[in-house]
């Protein structure tokens, strides 16, 4: 049945949903990659569109921006739409110096500075991983298309670098040094749910702007340079 944050009926949810956080970039991944696609939700115009891919039900919902968005709306899509599989198509800035704009990060793992996990009252510090089916079949569709990608830990933060008032040295460094690749917002809350519940995700960002290097991916092609991730995200759908 409906939520207060998704108002698709059972049914209307595809098994694997794909996961930007903006609405719009929902809107542009179902209209110009599925067939079929049709709106099943916009509560609070979060977007969620259902279609095909190959003959294979998709659907692309956005999570909105920063952990507890993406926790609400992924353990929602998980426990009451019964989603086996979500894979996240997001944006993140670079830690590292020699990650440059525009290549694609496989989160393998999550750290963060959140308490998300606290709410599990487990003794001690958890790590959420990747489903290893999902980041297997990632590999292989980057590879097929001979897409670039880096695969290993990033860092999900409650805050955005550029505004925390910590500044750098203690604001992403730290994280960069233990090899961090890059940061974004929700891939440790997604993470957290999936293992929570048993269930599969996966984390595919797009890096498009380096806290290391100040390079940035430049605007008039910041759509375009997504078409990667997209392409590796629906090579994971069966």
């Amino acid at each position: 049945m409906p939520t207060p944050h998704n108002a698709a009926r059972q049914g209307q949810i595809a098994k694997t949903v794909l996961m930007p956080g903006d609405p719009l970039r929902a809107e542009y991944v179902a209209k110009n990659y599925l067939s079929g696609a049709v709106l099943v939700s916009s509560v609070r115009n979060v977007y969620a569109f259902t279609g095909e891919w190959k003959g294979v039900p998709v659907t692309v919902m956005a999570s909105g921006m920063g952990g507890p968005s993406a926790g609400i709306y992924s353990y929602e899509l998980y426990h009451e739409y019964g989603v086996d599989s979500i894979i996240r198509i997001g944006t993140a800035g670079g830690l590292q110096e020699d990650l440059e704009p525009g290549e694609v990060v496989l989160a393998m793992t999550a750290s963060t500075d959140s308490n998300y996990a606290r709410q599990y009252g487990l003794p001690g510090t958890f790590s959420p991983c990747a489903d290893f089916g999902l980041l297997e079949r990632a590999v292989a569709a980057a590879r097929a298309n001979d897409i670039g990608f880096r695969a290993g830990p990033v860092f999900s933060s409650d805050m955005f670098s550029e505004y925390n008032a910590l500044g750098p040295e203690q604001a992403w460094k730290p994280w960069a040094r233990m090899g961090c690749i890059a940061q974004d917002m929700e891939t440790y809350a997604l993470y957290c749910n999936a293992a929570w519940l048993g269930k599969k995700a996966l984390s595919i960002l797009t890096h498009t702007d380096s806290c290391a290097t100040g390079k940035s991916v430049p605007d008039g092609t910041r759509q375009s340079a997504l078409f990667p991730m997209f392409e590796i995200a629906l090579g994971v759908v069966r």
